[in-house]
Formats: C-alpha cells, sequence, structure tokens
C-alpha cells in the first residue's frame, strides 16, 4: 500500500547557476507532490560532510565534498504518496547518460559529475538529510491533514 512520505530534494549548484530550480519544481508540483519546506543556502564543509558521510574513502568522496559547496542549492522537502520512489522517477538515473528521456537529469544534465538535482534514496536517507538542512520549525505544518485527503481522494 502506498503511504505519505517526505523527502529531500535539492538543486545541485549547477541546477541553480543554470536557471533550472523552475523548472524542476514545476515538475515535482504538476506530480501531485507537496513542497512544504525550501530555502537557497551555501552548504557548509558540516553540512556537505553529514550528507554525504556514506560515501567517505571513496574515490569520488572529494569531489562529492567540493562540488555540493561550489556554489549555492536550493533545498526542498516534498510529501506526498511514495514521494521518494516518485521524486526518483522524476530525476531520472544518477547518469544522465542513462536517464529515461523526460527524467529531470537526462532532459539537464550532461555529465553524472553535474547531474543537476539530488534526491533521497530511502526513508532513513530521507530523514537524515532533511534533519541536516532544515529545522523542525522550517517545514511547514499546514499539509498536516494531506495524508487524510489524500486517502479520501484516493481510497
Amino acid at each position: 500500500m502506498k503511504q505519505v512520505e517526505r523527502t529531500f530534494i535539492a538543486v545541485k549548484p549547477d541546477g541553480v547557476e543554470r536557471g533550472l530550480v523552475g523548472n524542476i519544481i514545476r515538475r515535482f508540483e504538476h506530480k501531485g507532490f507537496k513542497l512544504i519546506a525550501m530555502k537557497m543556502l551555501n552548504v557548509t564543509p558540516e553540512m556537505a560532510k553529514a550528507h554525504y558521510a556514506e560515501h567517505v574513502g571513496k574515490p569520488f568522496y572529494e569531489r562529492l565534498i567540493n562540488y555540493i559547496q561550489a556554489g549555492p542549492i536550493v533545498a526542498m522537502v516534498w510529501e506526498g504518496l511514495d514521494v521518494i520512489k516518485g521524486a526518483r522517477v522524476i530525476m531520472g538515473s544518477t547518469n544522465p547518460n542513462e536517464a529515461q528521456v523526460g527524467t529531470i537529469r537526462a532532459d539537464f544534465a550532461q555529465v553524472m559529475e553535474y547531474n543537476v538535482v539530488h534526491g533521497s534514496d530511502s526513508l532513513e536517507s530521507a530523514e537524515r538529510e532533511i534533519s541536516i538542512y532544515f529545522k523542525p520549525e522550517e517545514i511547514c505544518d499546514k499539509y498536516e491533514n494531506m495524508s487524510e485527503i489524500l486517502k479520501e481522494r484516493l481510497g
């Protein structure tokens, strides 16, 4: 059964620099997901290390850390039915050359290192990543009834 979830999505520095934030937000909104928190920020070294903690020791770790701090990001929290899986479908494969046509990465990214957008890959990752970028009071509570509304509409 589908469940209402929250996920973390970030437009990475290359997406912000290229002016793709509105296009990316539009895709999630068109799917019916609800934006419940958003801010533009420069990622601190501490945030970057916390965000990519699972990649410590991998050959690409330093590149990830440097890249996420290369310019501002737009950090967001989205809510909806199976939003984690749905968001990953909308984003497409991490490698844009393997991403399905019509996905964010297929449409806007050219190389894996600069793939425009990040999204959580599990409930655990979503909770951890949301807590890195947002305080609980920064997340809009106006949609507390969203799960009930969705259940009514979709049975």
